[in-house]
């Protein structure tokens, strides 16, 4: 599928190793904040909405409706996929949604609803709805990260770093980092790095937070665990539960699993928006704080200085200059 058939952008990369305090290798940022979404998930979302609307003609339908449940930006990159695509499509939120999103989403035409304490109740009331359509609509569910479809389209931001960087970086790189919650991203790009023969075996750091460590209870117990309770200001981080396609991309690709505080995640925020001027969400801030203040956490790779690790900067929506000030209360 070429770009010109989906609603996200070739996003830039770009080397901020000299904007950075004694980086111990060279860093790169994959910007995905630049999506017109505001985050990575539009990558996904428009491919699956845009697979699925094939398969609706497939079988004679024109009836297509897009639903979505979210902390916000999966329901964004839905509800933006949609307009691009002009179907209509509902957006379920949970209450812990912030305002500027709930506006955003209706900017895009999402019809908007507000259900549950958190996502998994949100995506639950969603199902409700889906199966209780007539024939006469095709649904599109739009699961925030546990879909293949999500995972091949995220993919495509490793597919533009091979054409991004010189022969001689690409064969720097030692390593990816993302951040982690239900698992979409951290899928996305172990999808993108096994069919890039360059670098397919380039090991990945995954950061998650204390307050939702998802991943590591996962990896703990061996199996995908259900959290009963998740109070994180990384709210799109903020998944009750791991894709079972995460746990075994752990087996089969080197990957490093690190847990930070909040406020590692929100100090990336911070470091993010006065280095470079970027409002990002705490999911974000998550990954680039490995730039910034918790460099330590490059160890993982055993790099050297003329090393290359890239960043993916995921981006996020759920930042306003009001909550940035609250952000800078508490570190």
């Amino acid at each position: 599928m070429t770009m010109s058939e989906q609603p996200s952008i070739k996003t830039t990369l770009v080397e901020v190793t000299d904007k950075l305090q004694d980086p111990p290798c060279r860093i790169f940022f994959k910007n995905e904040y630049e999506q017109p979404s505001g985050s990575f998930k539009l990558r996904g979302m428009g491919h699956l909405i845009h697979e699925s609307i094939s398969q609706a003609k497939a079988q004679g339908k024109s009836n297509v409706r897009v639903f979505s449940s979210s902390g916000g930006n999966a329901g964004l990159a839905a509800a933006y996929s949609a307009k691009y695509y002009g179907l209509p499509c509902t957006v379920v939120l949970p209450d812990t949604s912030k305002a500027n999103v709930i506006a955003k989403l209706q900017s895009f035409g999402a019809e908007v609803i507000i259900h549950g304490k958190h996502w998994g109740e949100a995506d639950s009331y969603l199902k409700e709805l889906v199966a209780g359509l007539d024939d006469s609509e095709y649904p599109v569910y739009c699961h925030p990260f546990d879909n293949a479809l999500l995972w091949q389209g995220h993919g495509n931001f490793i597919d533009e770093l091979t054409e991004q960087l010189s022969a001689e970086d690409l064969a720097k790189v030692k390593g990816v980092v993302c951040s982690v919650g239900g698992g979409g991203l951290y899928n996305g790009v172990v999808e993108g790095l096994k069919r890039n023969p360059a670098l397919c075996k380039v090991p990945i750091l995954a950061i998650e937070t204390k307050q939702a460590p998802t991943f590591n209870e996962a990896i703990k117990q061996g199996k995908v665990v259900h959290l009963s309770q998740v109070n994180t200001l990384a709210t799109s981080l903020a998944s009750p539960y791991l894709s079972e396609k995460s746990l075994e991309n752990h087996s089969s690709h080197k990957t490093h699993v690190v847990e930070i505080e909040d406020l590692d995640a929100v100090q990336g925020v911070l470091d993010m928006y006065d280095l470079f001027g970027l409002m990002v969400e705490p999911a974000c801030g998550a990954s680039v704080s490995v730039a910034f203040k918790r460099q330590d956490l490059l160890k993982s790779f055993d790099v050297k200085s003329d090393d290359i690790v890239v960043v993916i900067a995921c981006g996020g929506s759920g930042v306003t200059e009001e909550i940035l000030q609250q952000y800078r209360s508490l570190v």
